[in-house]
């Protein structure tokens, strides 16, 4: 996928404090590169003309330099491409430097910290203390007792002459359950996803990124799958983000939502959630024979019908729906609040900018919510 180089994306001249001319030229970098969906020789195009108009090396380091030492921190490789010819391409070490400069740039400078450390509302058998304490009941075990808690109520109960220290006498430290949270990411690929000159595709990719980096990171209990939807559904992996393109497509809503569901259902996790980033409405489904019905005229009444359903059968399975919905028509609005209605879920009506912020604060507000 081609891009010009004017359109969705914004270069202003700054230098941060301290940056070699290296650090200088890759930040930028990863922002070209996954603006041409992983090809190299297209970024480093935009990267020459950028260079040509803003001055960002010197004699001393040129972009040729730059492309050694991306070769030598093993950023970049030789590959052979579709086509048979040879080339360069990134690595998994670019990938992850992407998805954490999307991290950042998105969400903030986000500590890592332990392993599903959000807490739920229900008191128990949990494994983070809260400072509550209660009387022992049967079925807590040992490791919940506050022996300080329990020796000082010892003394209170019976007195100090004889130490004596009963069942009653025991006292229990609450503690919270970390909530695991199981989370499907649909992404639409059709075609209106790069129409009247807009890129779309970037940044819904670029809140991917992040919020795989995000889980995986910070969540490493959480689960994350991701597929996108056009004619059909199929998953990808994280991996897969930079590359990632919007094709000659109709979007069938319908087959993301089944296959969304298909991958809940064998989660294990109490808590569990679709997020759909979406910027058309529902125009494709694929019947039982296996031939497709499309429609791109207006809403069609049985294609979004079929969309009702699916959110209704997310309902019965305790599995909400949020849709970030990044196109204004009133009557997609309408569509998407009659599709919410259904599922009981949530919507966004939003541009792409403050998007990632969005999906972020949702996602850590549905963490929140209590195990059933």
């Amino acid at each position: 996928m081609k891009n010009d180089i004017n359109k969705g994306f914004h270069f202003k001249k700054y230098e941060a404090p301290f940056q070699t001319p290296f650090d200088k030229l890759f930040s930028i970098f990863k922002e070209l590169i996954t603006h041409t969906s992983g090809d190299f020789d297209e970024a480093i195009d935009w990267l020459r003309q950028l260079d040509v108009e803003y001055e960002l090396t010197t004699a001393e380091y040129t972009i040729d330099d730059f492309i050694e030492d991306l070769k030598k921190k093993g950023y970049i490789r030789e590959e052979v491409k579709a086509d048979g010819t040879g080339g360069m391409g990134i690595t998994a070490k670019t990938e992850r430097a992407i998805r954490q400069a999307a991290l950042e740039q998105i969400f903030g400078n986000l500590n890592k910290s332990g392993s599903g450390n959000h807490k739920t509302k229900s008191g128990g058998n949990g494994d983070e203390h809260t400072g509550d304490f209660r009387n022992f009941q049967f079925g807590d075990t040992i490791e919940q007792i506050s022996l300080t808690e329990s020796l000082k109520n010892a003394q209170i109960n019976n007195g100090v002459g004889e130490f004596k220290l009963t069942e009653n006498d025991l006292i229990v430290e609450e503690n919270h359950h970390k909530s695991q949270m199981s989370t499907v990411l649909m992404i639409d690929i059709s075609h209106s996803m790069i129409l009247y000159g807009e890129d779309r595709i970037t940044p819904a990719k670029k809140v991917a990124m992040a919020l795989a980096e995000l889980i995986t990171t910070r969540y490493p209990k959480d689960t994350l799958d991701i597929l996108v939807f056009g004619n059909d559904a199929w998953t990808i992996q994280i991996k897969d983000l930079p590359y990632l393109q919007v094709g000659p497509y109709h979007t069938n809503t319908v087959a993301g939502l089944q296959l969304a569901m298909d991958i809940l259902r064998r989660k294990r996790n109490t808590n569990k959630q679709i997020f759909m980033i979406t910027d058309g409405k529902p125009s494709c489904v694929r019947e039982k024979n296996g031939e497709y019905y499309m429609n791109s005229n207006g809403l069609d009444q049985y294609i979004v019908e079929k969309c009702y359903t699916q959110a209704a059968q997310a309902r019965k399975l305790h599995i909400p729906i949020t849709t970030f919905m990044i196109a204004n028509d009133p009557y997609l609005q309408q569509f998407i609040n009659k599709f919410t209605e259904a599922n009981q879920g949530k919507a966004f009506y939003t541009g792409l900018k403050g998007l990632g912020e969005m999906i972020f604060q949702d996602y850590e507000s549905n963490r929140k919510k209590k195990l059933k």
